[in-house]
């Protein structure tokens, strides 16, 4: 988990655009990042697996 203050200096605007960070909405971890989702891998398989997003299946075969 980020500590708050790494998840506010996030969400700000940065002063310039490559200052930018990916982070993930829900626990703010900054690596293991998916843009098509907006969560990091960790917390993309535990709404997987709930089946809280949509299209996505657990794959098996």
């Amino acid at each position: 988990m980020a500590k708050t203050s790494v998840k506010a200096r996030s969400a700000r605007k940065p002063k310039f655009s490559t200052r930018a960070t990916n982070r993930c909405f829900k626990c703010g971890r900054g690596r293991g990042f998916m843009r098509d989702f907006g969560l990091c891998r960790i917390c993309f398989r535990e709404l997987a697996n709930e089946g809280k997003i949509p299209g996505i299946k657990k794959s098996s075969w």
